[in-house]
């Protein structure tokens, strides 16, 4: 089933997948556990970062590679792609999916440049994901402006995409307080659009909120943040208590983390 299909699938269904960041082999092996482990399907993403650190080829190929391994349902993804040329590198590359994000441009510009998108995407049978409203980033301010109902349903028609990342009081990266996702504007925007709705920036949004906005409509629910602290954390802790130089032995440890994390957050998101 293509990642098209299946986003699909989930829409009909009321239910939702998980798309986490990887970064490295160790990430990657600690996600592909964790699915194994509750028989679940995942999404794999890349963002520009860490193409620009692992490089194009390797990374899918890896993935491939290691879908296969594990005998894991799986795609992969374009996290954030800044521009079309990154698109364009990923699609011929083989990923199944691409995001295009055009979100911080007015209304008009985003959707011009995501009809590009969907219209090259088009030829390799891959999904699109786009953003609409505002959803901070990292370091940016955490006031929210909710994504309008009348503009996604707008957006949505003008581009053909597949997927749709909304601003419902979430963030990127770890939140300052505790936040309330505006479920209200959600179920607004599921009533008048027929597209997969996205949830980023779930690192640090409680248990019963995820569950609570899969009800209400959200299809894929991003995580990159709390799985590289997971990672990074643990290994620091490691670190600082042994003077062994054989990363081999110290990994393991970290990638243990990574899975421990991916199937509590499997176990929400299936709940």
């Amino acid at each position: 089933m293509t990642m098209k299909e299946k986003l699909a699938v989930c829409t009909q269904q009321g239910k939702a997948l998980l798309a986490v960041n990887f970064y490295n082999f160790e990430t990657l092996k600690g996600l592909l556990l964790a699915a194994k482990a509750t028989n679940s399907s995942l999404i794999l993403q890349l963002s520009e970062s860490s193409l620009h650190y692992l490089g194009i080829e390797p990374a899918i190929a890896m993935a491939r590679v290691m879908l296969k391994e594990f005998d894991v349902e799986g795609w992969v993804h374009l996290d954030h792609g800044s521009s079309i040329d990154i698109i364009k590198q990923c699609l011929n590359a083989g990923f199944d999916s691409v995001m295009i994000d055009a979100s911080e441009k007015p209304f008009d510009e985003n959707v011009r440049i995501t009809k590009e998108a969907v219209k090259i995407a088009d030829q390799y049978k891959a999904s699109v994901e786009a953003e609409l409203g505002y959803i901070a980033k990292l370091n940016q301010s955490q006031t929210i402006e909710p994504t309008s109902a009348d503009d996604a349903k707008r957006f949505v028609e003008a581009t053909g995409i597949d997927a749709l990342a909304i601003a419902i009081g979430n963030a990127h990266g770890f939140y300052k307080e505790t936040p309330r996702l505006r479920l209200d504007r959600l179920k607004e925007i599921r009533a008048v659009t027929s597209c997969a709705l996205v949830l980023h920036g779930s690192s640090g949004i409680p248990d019963d909120q995820l569950q609570e906005a899969i009800r209400c409509g959200i299809s894929k629910i991003n995580l990159a943040t709390e799985t590289k602290n997971a990672f990074m954390k643990k290994l620091q802790l490691l670190l600082a208590d042994t003077d062994e130089i054989d990363l081999r032995k110290i990994f393991p440890k970290a990638i243990d983390e990574v899975q421990e994390l991916i199937i509590k957050k499997l176990n929400v998101i299936n709940g």
